[in-house]
């Protein structure tokens, strides 16, 4: 398992702002902080647009040049060399930035979770759908940098597209660990069809595994895995998602929403919306109804 190569050497702390979870960047070289070995919580992909090099990532090497990219999980002990003229795109998020899009599409970070699947980390540029990938990549980097009105939800949607594109083109399971992931899938898939169905229930750590049949440090190991944040974190989004929703209807009250959302106390309520979507239930009521907020 990938983590136990990383546990000994401290993660690199990246943070990005709660309201935008993602970075998009451009590097001339390779930085000193990057020769060495690393990793980090957050997501990363990399599009080498000029130049060559080779990257280091859990043990392989991956000598690369123009066109090609990279995608690096959770907790992959990775360095970089450069060999010459290297300039690439980077890219940095945490899951959370598509957490709400796992309800919809429960395989959109399958490309990072490899979970025992032939996919590598490194995309040549000779594949069919490398130039395409490259496309999307150079979108989101256009549109971080002109930070036009609602670039962040065209920033989500080009990654939505380049994660389906990896989908559909890159990862190629196969036999019995493709068999293995299918049913990791399956599990989680299962906790979070009953997570949707009674949000407003009290769940428990011990109760979600149970659904899964599962101990709860290896339920939470897999979900983290395969979602990219843990199960209980997870039921506070889908929670606060549904508390959006609610909030479009006149006739329910803050607390009224806060409770039918599964929140028992209307501070924390208020608190966790706020590191959430980064304003408070009653802002948002009243944008949603079209008043002015100061």
């Amino acid at each position: 398992m990938k983590l136990t190569s990383s546990l000994s050497i401290k993660p690199d702390e990246i943070v990005l702002p709660a309201r935008l979870p993602l970075s998009v960047s451009t590097s001339l070289g390779v930085s000193p902080s990057f020769q060495r070995l690393h990793w980090h919580r957050a997501l990363e992909i990399n599009w080498i647009t000029k130049g060559s090099g080779t990257y280091v990532i859990n043990g392989q090497d991956y000598p690369f040049v123009e066109g090609d990219l990279f995608l690096i999980d959770s907790h992959d002990l990775h360095r970089a060399y450069e060999g010459t003229d290297l300039e690439m795109v980077i890219i940095m998020f945490e899951p959370v930035f598509l957490g709400s899009e796992y309800k919809y599409d429960h395989d959109i970070l399958l490309p990072f979770r490899q979970m025992g699947n032939p996919l590598s980390n490194h995309i040549s540029q000779e594949h069919p759908a490398a130039q395409q990938l490259g496309q999307y990549v150079m979108r989101m980097y256009q549109e971080y940098q002109g930070k036009g009105r609602s670039y962040a939800s065209a920033i989500r949607g080009w990654l939505l597209l380049f994660l389906t594109e990896m989908n559909r083109s890159i990862h190629t399971g196969q036999g019995e660990q493709s068999r293995a992931v299918v049913k990791h899938l399956e599990q989680v898939r299962h906790v979070v069809q009953v997570m949707e169905a009674k949000l407003a229930y009290p769940w428990t750590l011990k109760e979600l595994a149970d659904e899964a049949h599962l101990s709860p440090s290896r339920f939470s190991a897999l979900f983290c895995q395969i979602v990219g944040t843990s199960p209980m974190k997870y039921l506070v989004q889908l929670r606060i998602d549904h508390a959006v929703g609610l909030l479009e209807q006149d006739d329910l009250s803050i607390l009224e929403i806060a409770e039918a959302s599964g929140f028992r106390n209307l501070s924390n309520f208020n608190r966790l919306f706020l590191g959430q979507t980064g304003t408070t239930p009653s802002v948002l009521k009243r944008r949603l109804h079209g008043e002015e907020v100061q």
